[in-house]
């Protein structure tokens, strides 16, 4: 978002994502996506490389 200089009210606005999910998500507060939300953000961004939008961290990494 902020690399497209959008607020959380903007992209909701643009993608039809709720404002509520994206603040979760930009909390870390949301512990799932489904991929219609995804490729909804992606498109209103218009991000073609969906790695600029997830992260994969292991959970299990340091046991």
């Amino acid at each position: 978002m902020k690399k497209r200089n959008l607020t959380q009210m903007q992209l909701s606005e643009l993608s039809g994502v709720r404002q509520a999910a994206i603040s979760e998500l930009y909390r870390n507060a949301r512990q799932e996506i489904n991929l219609i939300m995804l490729s909804k953000l992606a498109t209103a961004m218009n991000i073609k490389d969906i790695s600029e939008l997830l992260q994969f961290v292991d959970e299990n990494e340091g046991d």
